[in-house]
């Protein structure tokens, strides 16, 4: 029987809202700094589409930065009309796979070993960039604020009311204003700001959809689509939430998206369930959530950049390397079966290490799975 799962705002909401930020925020903050994104057009538009999901699904369900996009805008340094056209790109090729059935077909075809192949070549993606990258970045004094974030971030209990990843966000900033901020300069940039209308073009489409979606879209169709549609069913049993509908309020929010200058987003079996594990059990949870960033966007945007600019990297690098660790955890359910283990290794091997490597291991994992599969079965047949 279906439950209706009515929007509340309590207190325990209210935790839940703070139960993706440590993911989603260092995404926010590194892709703003690296290429330097309007930040008021993407905390509105990120606000609004959490408010969006929260009304549409009634669940804690949230959206969360494309993590592919956002590793690869990071480290490659990729434009915002490169990145506005791949959210596009990727939005066009969802609609197809959601109303010709494809995408309900892929679900089935695509084995679970390389589902957490792909999310392990992502978290080996985030850890080097952690790593090479961040930690280091600032030398005597940014090794010692990454071990006091590492401490952090090792110490607070995943249950606790104020996240670890939010403490370690904060203490950036304050850091942020003891060392490199004017006060006063912060008070005079505090302003009114409105997302920034884009127009993406054919040639930032295209693209986009080479450099960006292509890389993405295994990992949407893995744990954006597939791995949150099992979330669903595992901690709301009773909803009737569909692979269809996931695809249609994913290809929804990245079409409005790139014409306001927002980042491409996703839904995420992680971010669920941070939400449900802090206490959200509705879409309220999200609700909040977005109107933290929605009030960011119109009101502090500025002062926001300011403290982007000199945010401090080693801080950054911890969570984000934590990030990787959680993407990397899930390969524990595939140790029980040495062959499916190491297909999802491969698969992120080639992911890591590979030019598009997340469509090249989806597609090699996919064919050794089937192969393996076939050639066992054969091999059933002739003993009997």
């Amino acid at each position: 029987m279906k439950e209706t799962y009515n929007i509340k705002f309590n207190k325990k909401e209210l935790a839940g809202s703070f139960g993706d930020i440590g993911t989603d925020l260092p995404l926010i903050v590194g892709m703003i700094s690296a290429v330097n994104l309007h930040s008021g057009s993407v905390f509105i538009m990120f606000g609004i589409m959490q408010i969006f999901s929260g009304l549409i699904y009634g669940l804690p369900m949230p959206l969360q930065p494309l993590k592919a996009m956002a590793v690869l805008v990071i480290s490659e340094k990729i434009s915002p009309n490169i990145l506005f056209g791949g959210g596009l790109s990727i939005a066009l090729i969802m609609i197809l796979l959601t109303v010709t059935g494809s995408l309900h077909w892929l679900g089935k075809l695509i084995p679970l070993c390389v589902v957490r192949g792909i999310q392990c070549g992502l978290g080996l993606s985030l850890a080097s960039l952690a790593l090479k990258n961040y930690i280091t970045a600032d030398g005597i004094q940014g090794y010692i604020l990454a071990l006091v974030a590492l401490g952090i971030m090792v110490i607070i209990p995943k249950n606790s009311l104020i996240p670890a990843g939010l403490l370690v966000i904060g203490m950036g900033i304050i850091y942020s204003f003891f060392f490199d901020l004017q006060i006063v300069e912060i008070i005079d940039n505090i302003g009114f700001s409105l997302p920034q209308p884009h127009q993406p073009t054919i040639s930032d489409i295209a693209t986009g959809f080479v450099i960006l979606a292509l890389p993405q879209l295994p990992l949407s169709l893995s744990n954006s689509v597939i791995a949150t549609h099992q979330t669903v069913k595992d901690l709301f049993p009773n909803s009737e939430v569909s692979l269809k509908k996931i695809g249609f309020t994913y290809t929804i929010a990245n079409m409005i998206m790139p014409f306001f200058s927002g980042i491409p987003v996703c839904h995420g079996c992680g971010g669920l369930a941070g939400h449900y594990s802090l206490g959200g059990r509705t879409g309220g949870s999200v609700i909040i959530y977005g109107l933290m960033y929605l009030i960011i966007g119109l009101f502090f945007s500025a002062v926001f950049t300011q403290v982007v600019a000199v945010f401090p990297l080693p801080i950054l690098g911890i969570v984000l390397l934590f990030e990787a660790l959680t993407l990397l955890l899930f390969m524990a359910d595939q140790s029980a079966s040495q062959q499916n283990l190491m297909i999802a290794f491969l698969v992120a091997v080639i992911a890591f290490s590979v030019p598009q490597g997340y469509l090249v291991g989806l597609v090699i994992g996919t064919l050794i799975y089937y192969g393996k599969k076939s050639l066992n079965e054969e091999a059933v047949i002739k003993k009997y």
